[in-house]
């Protein structure tokens, strides 16, 4: 899906490669979930060090790009987290360092910046809600404004990592704005309730705000500038995520493919059956198909298109809708041996499937395009 081109790119991406296939192969995420660990926290800042958490904070803040496009360079790193459905909590990091670095106030959160770029300190962000869908700018949760800050109210769902953070960027409705507020996990009323995840390793929460009171430094933003914080962050959340799932739809068509050809049955090989050859057609369309949509998502989002929107919902609808199907077809390729415990494919469907209702179902998403092309045909 990336294109590498220059030779600062094409080391990056062999190094992140090499890491992630040393340091987080399958066998490690299968002895993370045997010992109920979502990720090793040491494991997680040699991986800030190779520059994954510096890509979306600018010079002047201590970061860093590789090819000028930290947008571009952190979908390839999700790309490669895809080949071995790594762990760790590169998504919600990423986030939240787009909420602080893009803000007017950045400066003020130079010491959450720096710690959230070595790795020492991990945040999320606290965006949806039990029982609602994808509704970031529709909040329940309240923050209050008191003499002494504000006093935070509400339930939030669906938090990743939210028991191994530190930090939880809150979206919040305060009056008639949208607010988000950086909350430290272990304020007192703040309760994280683990919730049980159909991936190996991505572990999540629920984390319930009673009375939380933070002081007024705890804002990020300001309020006219928090929708389109929000709107960034979310396309930044999304494109990653439709990034790893083409490099596990990538990673899992080339095993498969591999096993028809190794594979024989009545004296030939299984790839040499017509039926299946269409159907590797088919699949590899679907497969190349899903890369175009995250390209096109990935340079919208980089560039700052007004277009950026509507091409990440395209990418998330298309990909969440069509990668469950290709991995469930690998499944059925491998006949009974693809639906064991002992196989690898269960690892790359259960993100697949996780993913696929994260930030925004393919139903919500193509919602979203239908209603951005009907406010386009009515503004000619």
């Amino acid at each position: 899906m990336t294109v590498v081109e220059s030779p600062e790119t094409i080391l990056f991406a062999s190094t992140t490669q090499s890491f992630l296939q040393k340091e987080a192969p399958l066998r490690r995420v299968r002895e993370l979930h045997a010992e109920g660990v979502s990720f090793d926290p040491a494991w997680w800042q040699r991986a800030a060090e190779l520059g994954w958490t510096a890509l979306l904070v600018p010079e002047h803040l201590g970061g860093g790009s590789v090819s000028d496009s930290g947008v571009t360079d952190l979908a390839m790193v999700a790309e490669q987290l895809g080949k071995t459905v790594a762990p760790g909590p590169l998504y919600p990091v990423s986030v939240v360092l787009t909420a602080l670095v893009e803000s007017a106030d950045a400066q003020t959160h130079a010491d959450t910046i720096e710690s959230l770029m070595s790795g020492a300190a991990v945040a999320s962000w606290a965006v949806c809600e039990p029982g609602r869908g994808w509704a970031p700018l529709d909040p329940s949760v309240t923050a209050t404004q008191t003499d002494s800050g504000y006093r935070i109210d509400g339930t939030k769902d669906r938090v990743e990592a939210g028991a191994q953070s530190g930090l939880l960027l809150v979206v919040a409705r305060c009056g008639d704005e949208i607010r988000q507020l950086l909350v430290p996990a272990d304020a007192a009323g703040v309760q994280v309730v683990p919730q049980q995840s159909v991936d190996l390793v991505k572990q999540f929460a629920q984390v319930r705000f009673d009375g939380v009171v933070v002081e007024p430094s705890a804002i990020v933003g300001s309020a006219a500038e928090t929708p389109a914080l929000i709107e960034r962050q979310s396309q930044i959340a999304q494109l990653l995520q439709c990034a790893e799932v083409v490099g596990i739809l990538q990673t899992v068509f080339d095993f498969t493919t591999q096993w028809a050809l190794d594979r024989h049955t009545f004296g030939r090989p299984l790839a040499s059956y017509q039926a299946l050859k269409h159907n590797f057609a088919d699949m590899k369309l679907w497969l190349e198909a899903c890369r175009a949509t995250t390209a096109a998502a990935v340079a919208a989002v980089a560039a700052r298109s007004p277009e950026a929107g509507v091409s990440v919902s395209i990418a998330k609808s298309y990909v969440g809708e069509m990668a469950g199907r290709v991995v469930q077809a690998c499944v059925q390729m491998h006949g009974g041996i693809g639906v064991t415990w002992e196989h690898d494919l269960h690892l790359y469907l259960r993100r697949v499937a996780l993913y696929r209702s994260m930030f925004g179902t393919p139903e919500e998403h193509n919602l979203r395009v239908y209603q951005a092309e009907r406010a386009a045909r009515a503004q000619r």
